[in-house]
């Protein structure tokens, strides 16, 4: 199938993260890029099942937490079952972001963003914020690099 030849393409693991009221949820991608410098735009790629899809098309704030190469296992907290039947910010620090959506400290980095667009790209909706803030949390650190054999 040609879809394994993504397995080629080198993109960072991330936690998006979002808040809607007191709902509040994030999850593991990878799928995640630079649109535009002026204004600062990305865009992150979220199947609509997922549920913070739906948060975020409500809310319209999400942020990008970048991860460490050490932080595997909090990419596997966000990404192996969903918000609706667990608060995978149980028990985690956080912060409330400009936005309001949370921001884990121990990241590499975060963006901040308010959703400006959205647009359908077959079985995934493109969600594309405007950078609020922004910031490097741990510069002695680098960002975690997508290994499918760190999550299958």
């Amino acid at each position: 199938m040609q879809s394994v030849v993504f397995d080629a393409l080198v993109h960072g693991v991330y936690v998006v993260t979002t808040r809607l009221g007191d709902k509040v949820n994030g999850m593991t991608a990878s799928w995640v890029s630079q649109v535009s410098l002026k204004p600062l735009l990305v865009m992150v790629s979220i199947a609509p099942p997922r549920y913070s899809h739906d948060l975020i098309k409500e809310s319209r704030v999400f942020a990008i937490n970048a991860l460490r190469p050490d932080q595997v296992d909090l990419g596997k907290r966000f990404g192996y079952k969903s918000g609706r039947q667990l608060d995978k910010f149980a028990g985690l620090d956080w912060l409330a972001a400009a936005t309001g959506a949370p921001i884990l400290p121990q990241a590499y980095a975060y963006l901040d963003c308010r959703l400006t667009d959205t647009f359908t790209a077959g079985d995934h909706t493109l969600f594309i914020g405007e950078v609020v803030e922004a910031k490097i949390l741990h510069p002695q650190a680098a960002p975690l690099v997508f290994q499918k054999s760190d999550f299958f």
